[in-house]
């Protein structure tokens, strides 16, 4: 990874990075439990208030966490919330400059009782904003899902926990 020029973090500023990566990740796969455990304070806790969300199933880019909420209370209202038995970041990527980091990974969502996986390709980018990482932009765009004759079509992809991120690059 690049640091001012070409040179390499020092000891303790790669360590640091380190910490910010760790809690990056944590923080996503706490975000991602939230909305299986149907709170919505705690996964909108992992978001900036002025987030711009652009997923390729969504009606357009949604430019402020109000129109995220305008989008999702529609949704909800209609009975239309997504049911999941799994949604995981698997393969995550995280890389720290000084406030701003961004966060690449595949989500992987298992619709409830259906075993099928659907993946996308995410892409957050992060502020440090009073001491904590929130994501100011969310990119997300559906991929095909390739399952292994005789499988369940459940890609075995290893889920990233805290303690557990890739090492920073």
């Amino acid at each position: 990874m690049d640091h001012d020029g070409g040179r390499a973090p020092s000891g303790g500023a790669l360590q640091a990075e380190r910490k910010d990566a760790e809690r990056i990740a944590a923080g996503i796969a706490d975000m991602y439990d939230a909305f299986l455990a149907g709170d919505r304070a705690r996964f909108d806790s992992h978001l900036h208030p002025e987030v711009t969300t652009w997923e390729t199933h969504l009606p357009g880019p949604l430019r402020t966490r109000s129109e995220l909420d305008a989008y999702r209370e529609g949704r909800d209202a209609a009975g239309q919330r997504p049911r999941l038995d799994r949604l995981d970041a698997t393969d995550l990527r995280v890389d720290v400059w000084n406030d701003t980091a961004a966060a690449r990974y595949v989500l992987v969502a298992v619709a409830a009782g259906s075993g099928a996986a659907e993946e996308s390709r995410v892409t957050d980018v992060l502020r440090r904003d009073g001491g904590r990482w929130l994501i100011v932009h969310h990119h997300a765009e559906r991929v095909p899902v390739e399952a292994p004759s005789g499988s369940s079509g459940t890609p075995a992809g290893s889920r990233t926990r805290p303690g557990g991120p890739p090492e920073p690059s």
